[in-house]
């Protein structure tokens, strides 16, 4: 999540506060948080991204991620390389592990091959983009929405230049493609690549979400972690997840019924594929049928369509379809069967097919029937052979214990059940005196109950903890507890566990080795906008530095690189698809011209300005 400030969503930053908030939250777990301070920074603005960066560690933070190389000496977090460092080598890795950093977020057009080639390359945890919106360009070397309004894309202010609608012609002018969203990707979806990714050596896979909304974060997370689980079940010994306790019940994910522009898996297999969303860099939604009928009323209208399998409509369901004006959406106020009744549409007709980008009744369930996360607990039992103590001990899965005494006369010190008292026998007492004078709890009539009873009672949820009777140990007979007496035990053991820190699983962390070099000529796309950084880069072999692209507006700048190619996409490519050479080729967007290079060789599409 990001702070206040520098989070490359400038639209998506927290509070200190609520970042405190979300540590305290999910240290209960062992869970971690990262803050993102990864734009690029200016001198006057060090100052103030020290400041975050000290309030963060106050906060409970366990690692910063960042772009620019002067953040890694203003903090002793553990520093998370961006996936804006567009780290897409060997060398890149090596480089950045050189410098510190114990975690790499891997540049998301990668192929497999290459992610196995990095983990070879470097000993830091990798990092992995798996689901959400894609950017065309390389990360961190999008220049478009910079030289397009003064936006830039490297200080979290990226305008989607990639959404929008262009013209694509050719060297006379030949318009070849009009009004299409020419530059955008569908979304990433790698949910079932996950157990290739983790034998890549992938440690943590990442889901883009700042921005999104609560329904999409719940939805697309929980669909992830399940299938995280499987990965780990399937490979008893090899895997296991970062963080402790283990969600039950609640809705079942369904990834069609979330924002999507359609699914990619992008480069990973190291081939081409039909990547691009041009006709709808909006999500559309999952199909949902064919107009077969439309009849137009007084103040609405109503169409009758024949559902895809599946389908099942409900009020205040919205639709979509694709017109010659683009996507057009409206909300079906009454649905009833195959009916949809709305205010009237232009556009729509018999035979337009239907899609529903917003499922009501889904929306309801992940509003009202979420999952609960509990950590599991394992609790032994022992009657002292006198009869007049019960021990119970916890062992939490990740590694804490606690231990609460029960006497015939109450919870004994040391034991944390507060005001539970034993029940009574037949004659109002809580117990019987041995012998020797001391009491001794009351032997249960019917011993086999009276296991059940512990059973069932210890077994339960209270607070974040999710308890099983492990050993009942007694020489003697049972004694008899009623309900009361078996969930104070519990309770008590709860606020014991309460009362330790949640034991986490240590990151990884590397030191500097600083014997890492970079090239001799950095030129703009190294991002340096602030003296430190430049230092850093001129120590580790650097001779000249160029500014970054903010400072400088270099007019031979690429506006962007990418593995994504126009010419293939509308089959014009010469090298796959064996087409006949198209001549230069620009796009048209609001009077401005960009001109389109083709880098067969790396296989790379170029934009820069005409």
């Amino acid at each position: 999540m990001a702070g206040p400030s520098f989070g490359a969503r400038q639209a998506a930053g927290n509070s200190m506060e609520d970042v405190r908030k979300v540590c305290t939250y999910a240290h209960r777990f062992g869970a971690k948080v990262f803050l993102t301070l990864n734009t690029i920074l200016y001198d006057s603005e060090l100052a103030e991204a020290g400041r975050i960066l000290h309030e963060a560690e106050e906060a409970g933070v366990d690692a910063v991620i960042t772009q620019d190389l002067a953040v890694a000496g203003m903090t002793s977090l553990p520093v998370h390389a961006s996936t804006q460092c567009a780290i897409r080598t060997p060398e890149d890795a090596k480089f950045h592990e050189g410098l510190g950093a114990s975690r790499l977020i891997l540049e998301r057009e990668l192929p497999l091959a290459r992610i196995r080639a990095i983990r070879k390359a470097v000993d830091c945890e990798l990092e992995f983009f798996v689901h959400g919106s894609l950017c065309v360009c390389y990360s961190g070397q999008c220049y478009m929405s910079e030289q397009v309004c003064g936006r830039s894309a490297n200080r979290g202010e990226c305008v989607q230049a990639c959404r929008s609608l262009y013209d694509l012609v050719d060297g006379n002018g030949k318009v070849l493609a009009k009004d299409k969203a020419l530059l955008s990707l569908k979304d990433y979806n790698l949910i079932g690549r996950l157990g290739e990714l983790a034998d890549a050596g992938v440690s943590s896979f990442k889901i883009e979400g700042r921005l999104k909304g609560i329904s999409y974060v719940r939805n697309v997370v929980r669909a992830y972690s399940m299938a995280l689980d499987r990965v780990v079940e399937a490979n008893p010994g090899l895997y296991g997840r970062a963080s402790h306790g283990r969600l039950e019940g609640g809705f079942t994910p369904d990834l069609q019924k979330t924002f999507n522009r359609g699914y990619t898996e992008l480069f990973l297999d190291g081939k081409r594929g039909r990547w691009s969303s041009m006709d709808a860099p909006k999500s559309i939604g999952e199909a949902a049928g064919k107009v077969l009928k439309v009849e137009m009323r007084v103040k609405e209208m109503v169409l009758t369509i024949r559902r895809n399998p599946g389908v099942t409509l409900k009020n205040g369901d919205g639709f979509t379809f694709l017109g010659g004006s683009g996507i057009t959406g409206f909300r079906g106020d009454v649905c009833e069967g195959d009916r949809i009744h709305c205010r009237p549409i232009e556009g729509i007709s018999s035979g337009t097919t239907l899609y529903r980008n917003l499922s009501s009744a889904f929306e309801k369930e992940l509003e009202t029937n979420l999952p609960v996360r509990s950590i599991g607990v394992t609790v032994d039992i022992s009657i002292s052979p006198e009869g007049n103590e019960l021990c119970a001990k916890a062992y939490s899965e990740d590694g804490r214990t606690a231990e609460y005494i029960l006497t015939a006369d109450g919870p004994a010190a040391g034991g944390t059940g507060g005001q539970d008292k034993n029940s009574a026998d037949a004659d109002g007492e809580s117990g019987s005196h041995d012998s020797g004078g001391h009491r001794s709890f009351t032997p249960a009539g019917n011993q086999e109950r009276m296991r059940g009873m512990f059973a069932s009672q210890i077994s339960k949820r209270t607070g974040i903890y999710s308890f099983t009777l492990g050993k009942l140990e007694s020489e003697g007979p049972l004694p008899f507890l009623g309900a009361a007496e078996l969930n104070g035990i519990r309770r008590g053991l709860a606020t014991s566990l309460d009362l330790q820190p949640c034991r986490s699983i240590p990151l990884y962390r590397t030191l500097a080795s600083g014997q890492e070099q970079c090239p001799a000529e950095l030129s703009y796309k190294a991002n340096v906008a602030n003296t430190r950084a430049r230092e850093i880069y001129l120590a580790h072999g650097a001779r000249t530095v160029e500014d970054a692209f903010e400072l400088s507006h270099r007019k031979e700048a690429e506006l962007m690189r990418s593995k994504y190619c126009i010419r293939f996409e509308l089959g014009l490519c010469p090298v796959h698809q064996h087409a006949a050479p198209s001549g230069d080729l620009f796009l048209l967007n609001n009077g401005k011209r960009y001109a389109l290079e083709f880098d067969c060789r790396n296989c790379e599409m170029v934009v820069r300005e005409a």
